[in-house]
């Protein structure tokens, strides 16, 4: 298969999920190999490259988790899809830290499938690229890298600023938000850091928290602060949020990752949030960091409509909205170290320096 969109190897211990993965990529366009087990997988592996790995977590004898530690040794640039049943939450979270580029829940959605696999063969081919493009540019780099790193600081010291201040313009129409924006960055680099992100996502990830509810400033003062239900029109009103962020940051380039995130960081796993209605893995991963991150800080912080909730009941929301509201990876992953939150410091940010929720609807009859 000459003009392949790229070479998928699919290991489970099913032959039926094999051969349905298979038949699916094929009329996809990708060539597609096939293993039993992960044993079979890594032989197959060291004899050939793949663009992408789709694996079972739960096989007998070596397990995909243990699977992809071992690849990970020799390639860090394959990427590996993992697919996980309802109770294996906790290996799909063990997997993203280990550097799976993204999770699948059977039963497979073969839309979902086709989706994913295509985001991880072009991040791969992307990531390669760029490694490409830095090796033939070493050299000249390393003799301008005292200038450069010079200019950068300065140009990186006004961005920051600049979002900053997006920021703060937003907090500064409503009392009840202040450092709002900060701490869902500060939240949202916690997962991403736990599940062992790039720094360049982790980079756009903490931009997105600050910048996520940019578009409020265009909700007027006394919906955002309405201490009673909000009506029909008031509601719709808070909804375009999302749309009119992602109008405002449009102009700039380098942040279109971080617009994607921002425009979505109110959809439902499930498919029933807004603005666009997307679900599961159709929601850029970032924007499902976001949202957990939002909704944590909404629900535990005072609003105009109700005092803040404790941590627990904030939890157990969390744990409720697993799979429907919130993708079940992500709340594993923010659920894993909640017990460390309390007492932790702020999260040191390299690049930037220190980094000093519920269905929107639901949290707010509002619209967090």
């Amino acid at each position: 298969m000459a003009d392949a969109k790229g070479k998928i190897l699919i290991v489970d211990d099913e032959p039926s999920i094999r051969e349905l993965v298979k038949l699916k990529l094929t009329d996809d366009g990708y060539e597609c190999d096939l293993a039993q087990d992960a044993e079979t997988a890594l032989s197959m592996l060291s004899l050939c490259a793949y663009d992408g790995i789709l694996s079972d977590v739960n096989m007998p004898g070596m397990s995909g988790i243990e699977m992809l530690r071992r690849i990970r040794l020799t390639d860090e640039d394959v990427a590996v899809i993992i697919m996980t049943g309802a109770p294996d939450l906790a290996a799909a979270v063990e997997a993203m830290k280990l550097g799976a580029h993204d999770h699948l829940s059977k039963p497979l959605n073969l839309d979902m499938l086709t989706l994913t696999v295509e985001r991880a063969v072009e991040k791969k081919r992307l990531v390669a690229q760029n490694r490409e493009y830095q090796r033939n540019l070493e050299s000249m780099v390393h003799e301008r890298t005292k200038q450069l790193n010079s200019a950068n600081d300065n140009l990186r010291s006004l961005f920051i600023g600049s979002i900053k201040a997006l920021a703060q313009a937003l907090e500064a129409k409503d009392e009840y938000t202040q450092g709002h924006s900060a701490r869902v960055a500060e939240e949202s680099v916690r997962i991403a850091r736990y599940l062992s992100l790039s720094e360049a996502e982790i980079q756009s990830i903490w931009i997105a928290g600050f910048l996520h509810d940019i578009g409020k400033i265009g909700v007027k003062e006394s919906v955002l602060n309405k201490p009673g239900k909000l009506d029909a029109m008031e509601w719709e009103s808070v909804k375009e949020h999302p749309v009119l962020a992602a109008r405002i940051l449009d102009p700039i380039d380098e942040l279109r990752d971080v617009i994607k995130m921002v425009r979505h960081h109110h959809e439902r796993f499930d498919g029933s949030g807004y603005p666009d209605g997307l679900a599961g893995p159709d929601i850029p991963l970032g924007a499902r960091i976001l949202s957990v991150a939002d909704a944590y800080d909404a629900l535990t912080s005072k609003r105009p409509y109700r005092e803040p909730m404790t941590s627990e009941e904030a939890i157990q929301i969390f744990k409720d909205g697993a799979g429907t509201q919130f993708d079940p990876v992500i709340v594993e992953a923010f659920l894993s170290f909640t017990d460390k939150r309390e007492s932790s410091e702020h999260v040191p940010y390299p690049i930037f320096g220190s980094v000093p929720l519920h269905d929107a609807k639901q949290l707010h009859s509002q619209g967090e």
